[in-house]
């Protein structure tokens, strides 16, 4: 698995993020993760930059979240590296900016190759996106 490196300090001190991966850290997000009393969860807060011409986080940025939680909700089942492979959504409404936008979901099941997830982004606490993906457990990748 990509090493997480732990926030120091801001918003999200105490939270989880994966540094090396560059679009989920640099352009999309970033978004982070931890593990509380409910069980794994990711999130970030809507800035600009996460905006369509609406006036809502775009529908992109919510999948790329979703593909980031994704890998949030199955971490302790990720030995080494991990692909998905399916991925589904269903828009449910926006979410403004300043808007507090977290995921959690559950791993439905875990197999020697493969791992079912499922979750639900909000926005403030209202539901803006439901998903499910597959995962694929793979060899760490070499440099």
């Amino acid at each position: 698995m990509v090493p997480e490196t732990q926030v120091e300090n801001g918003e999200f001190a105490g939270w989880s993020t994966w540094p090396e991966e560059p679009f989920e850290h640099d352009a999309a997000g970033p978004f982070y993760f931890r593990v509380d009393e409910k069980g794994p969860v990711a999130a970030f807060r809507a800035k600009r930059k996460h905006m369509n011409a609406g006036g809502v986080v775009h529908g992109g940025c919510l999948m790329a979240f979703a593909d980031f939680s994704l890998f949030a909700i199955a971490h302790e089942h990720i030995q080494d590296y991990g692909v998905t492979v399916a991925f589904n959504s269903e828009f449910l409404s926006g979410a403004p900016e300043g808007a507090w936008i977290e995921a959690r979901g559950e791993v439905l099941r875990a197999g020697r190759s493969v791992i079912f997830v499922r979750g639900i982004i909000t926005g403030d606490g209202k539901p803006c996106l439901n998903f499910s993906g597959t995962l694929m457990r793979k060899p760490k990748r070499s440099a």
